[in-house]
């Protein structure tokens, strides 16, 4: 039986903000939500999250959420009190292998083969998860003794000078047997520098009860780092993206450089795949085989297939790209678009709801949305299909092999059919049948004898 507690009442008065600081994000979602989706991965049967300061806000952000529940810290008195807030809802099964495993909302990264291994150090005891700093500055000092056991944490405002030379620290993160943590968190005092109830405490009575104490460590001192300031967090959200890039980087993908690379969710690449400086990945992206995507593109929950080039400044969100296609530069495709294989969207380009079909273009200025375009059809540069009354969309349809020729406005509901001409500057109110040329523009005039009025001197 294994239940987690995640911490997540602090104020975070150095983020001087109004929203709660374990809502802050890092790479795109809040630093609560990197904790409890390395928490799932451990297959937990119960997580309580502690709140406090902001609880509502926090608990809205997460709600419907079956597998969490919440415990509320107010006031806060330390660490050990907040855990007690969590300790009616741990559960506890027949046999002695019950466990819980106390993390952090503020402390992100946090792997979960860095926690599987903190919960495999453990074996019948406690097991704290520790970090060796050059400068252990304000972290809790590990004390061991002179068999190298660990007997004790300190706090660094508690510590004396042989415990403030000490640069093993602890992380604040432990795993302990379920029925033994609730009677330590009985126990622990608050006669400490700060007067509060400190979880750390919950060790020497581990010791004091002959309960072995083991040690673990992360892979990588990134998992560790907490966020307490704007500067801490942007500085975690650099190391963070290091390490995602690094990450593409193995698995094949060409970054032009690394360091200026940011993911905000999950990014599946194919072989040979190109990206360029500046792009931003959000939501679910897969980029199929030799997919080329140029510098500052932004693409969010985005399907791209093999062979496609993604010009320089291009957004493309909630979309579907075709194979071989060639989209922007300065593309906007929005929620809904299809563009078909060896289709072309070209700058200034914006689609919205609609398909473009196979080695259709679009190359110029262009608004095509609610649309249905077959294949091989040129849409003219300055094309709009109007799709809106103000009150209602409506769609077009355009056949295969038609042309619609530039700054044509198409009137939707209405379609275009197979093979059919629009000549420039048409207004289309009614169907344009297949195979022949509309026009729909007025009379050109040369007024004879006009002059062009000048100002009176």
């Amino acid at each position: 039986m294994l239940n987690i507690v995640i911490l997540a009442a602090g104020l975070g008065k150095r983020m001087q903000s109004d929203l709660p600081k374990v809502l802050h994000q890092v790479a795109g979602k809040p630093m609560l939500a990197h904790v409890l989706d390395n928490a799932r991965l451990l297959q937990p049967d119960r997580i309580v999250v502690v709140v406090g300061h902001g609880a509502e806000r926090v608990q809205q952000t997460f709600a419907g959420q079956a597998d969490l529940s919440f415990a509320m810290q107010r006031p806060q008195h330390g660490t050990g009190h907040a855990v007690q807030q969590a300790v009616p809802q741990l559960l506890e099964g027949d046999g002695g292998a019950d466990a819980t495993l106390v993390l952090y909302g503020d402390v992100p990264l946090v792997q979960a083969e860095t926690l599987q291994r903190l919960l495999q150090a453990r074996g019948d005891g406690v097991a704290v998860l520790t970090e060796t700093l050059q400068d252990p500055t304000g972290y809790g000092r590990i004390v061991r003794d002179a068999q190298g056991r660990v007997v004790r944490i300190v706090e660094h405002k508690d510590a004396g000078p042989q415990e403030l030379a000490l640069h093993e620290v602890n992380t604040g993160m432990l795993a302990a047997p379920t029925a033994r943590l609730k009677d330590w968190l009985g126990r622990i005092r608050n006669d400490n520098a700060q007067g509060e109830y400190y979880l750390t405490d919950v060790v020497a009575l581990a010791v004091h009860d002959g309960v072995p104490v083991h040690a673990a460590q992360p892979a990588a001192t990134w998992e560790t780092l907490g966020v307490n300031s704007r500067v801490q967090q942007a500085a975690l959200e650099r190391i963070w993206q290091g390490e995602l890039a690094r990450r593409q980087l193995e698995q094949g993908v060409t970054l032009a450089d690394p360091a200026r690379f940011d993911l905000r969710g999950s990014l599946a690449c194919g072989r040979d795949v190109y990206i360029d400086v500046g792009c931003v990945f959000e939501g679910v992206v897969e980029l199929a085989d030799g997919v080329r995507i140029g510098p500052h593109c932004v693409l969010k929950d985005v399907r791209i297939g093999a062979g496609t080039q993604v010009e320089a400044y291009s957004h493309i969100q909630q979309a579907v790209v075709g194979a071989d296609a060639r989209i922007g530069p300065y593309a906007r495709l929005r929620p809904g678009a299809d563009v078909g294989d060896e289709a072309h969207v070209g700058n200034f380009v914006e689609i919205k709801k609609a398909r473009l079909g196979h080695g259709s273009k679009a190359n110029h200025l262009s608004y095509i949305g609610d649309a249905r375009i077959g294949a091989r059809v040129n849409i003219g540069a300055g094309t709009i299909t109007c799709n809106y009354d103000g009150v209602n969309k409506f769609e077009t349809v355009i056949g295969d092999d038609a042309f619609i020729g530039s700054d044509t406005q198409l009137v939707a509901p209405v379609q275009v059919g197979e093979g059919a001409t629009l000549g420039a500057g048409t207004t289309l109110t009614r169907d344009a049948p297949a195979g022949k040329l509309t026009v729909s523009r007025a009379r050109q005039q040369t007024i004879e004898g006009w002059t062009r009025p000048g100002k009176k001197s």
